[in-house]
């Protein structure tokens, strides 16, 4: 592999989420606020969508990280569950004792009787579902049946929704008004600009032990931006791919001939069209003509 090559100590552009590699991005940063704040003053239902690939599930886990410790999270990864299978995984999640044993009635009990424990104890409970667009719709209505639990000052639980734009569709369809009404607060990830995505790769090479110059100059993050329409996981298919047929070829830095075989190789990238690159070799002969005439304008009348 290329970790020595290039002297990394770990792999920068793996696709599971990792925590440590998070860039900080002003939307990714702007998306934890919001759940922060929203999570403080005691809202019921919280929503984060985004399309595939845009870092909801790293955002996730990152809200997992940094949450106060005064709140206890249950995390549900994967709820494609029926309703009954989806309260036994929240009792598991809130630790409520011989659940499996409890008929459906018993368990709503149970797990109300342990959000008030938790409550008067001051703990404040979030319940975070990633991939929520996949939740059948029993399901959402058991979460908002279970929302209904509340002392005469703030909510027993609280509700974060990770999900893809299909779970903005469901929600807005006639049936789940009464929760989309629940809703109090809601933010949207998009794709990462240009200037983001450079800052993004460039950063994850630094996180991995990279000491040297920039392996991803800005001719070669418009490729990978254009090829990737500045979805992060496809960028981080694309620069690994890349990495590693500089590694193939005895090279220490990437070219744009890297960038057009690793986006040929990879599934839903997309090559930019002829008209594209041509614009784009103009922006850059006009960027180093300013540059030239500045430094020529500078020589001529110093300060």
């Amino acid at each position: 592999m290329y970790l020595y090559h290039f002297g990394l100590t770990e792999l920068p552009f793996t696709l599971t989420p990792n925590t440590s590699f998070y860039c900080g991005l002003k939307m990714h940063d702007e998306a934890l606020q919001v759940l922060l704040a929203a999570l403080k003053t005691g809202e019921g239902f919280i929503k984060v969508t985004g399309e595939v690939g845009t870092g909801k599930t790293l955002l996730c886990r990152k809200l997992l990280n940094d949450i106060p410790d005064h709140f206890i999270t249950a995390y549900i990864p994967n709820p494609y569950l029926p309703p009954a299978e989806l309260r036994h995984a929240i009792a598991d999640e809130l630790g409520v004792p011989a659940h499996d044993e409890q008929d459906q009635h018993r368990l709503v009990r149970a797990i109300e009787k342990r959000l008030v424990e938790l409550n008067q104890q001051g703990r404040s409970v979030v319940l975070i579902i990633d991939e929520a667009q996949a939740l059948p719709t029993e399901s959402l209505e058991a979460l908002r049946l279970l929302s209904n639990l509340e002392t005469e000052k703030r909510k027993l639980l609280q509700l974060v929704m990770f999900g893809q734009p299909e779970l903005d569709e469901r929600l807005a369809t006639r049936e789940l008004r009464q929760l989309r009404q629940r809703i109090s607060f809601s933010y949207q990830l998009r794709p990462l600009s240009g200037p983001e995505l450079g800052r993004y790769v460039n950063h994850r090479v630094q996180i991995a032990g990279y000491k040297g110059s920039a392996l991803f100059t800005p001719e070669i993050v418009w490729w990978i931006h254009q090829a990737s329409r500045g979805v992060p996981r496809l960028a981080n298919v694309i620069c690994h791919k890349m990495l590693l047929l500089a590694y193939g070829s005895g090279r220490h830095h990437l070219t744009i001939a890297d960038a057009r075989l690793a986006i040929k190789d990879t599934e839903d990238a997309q090559l930019p069209k002829r008209r594209e690159i041509w614009w784009f070799l103009v922006g850059m002969i006009a960027a180093s003509v300013l540059a030239i005439l500045l430094i020529f304008a500078l020589e001529l009348f110093p300060a």
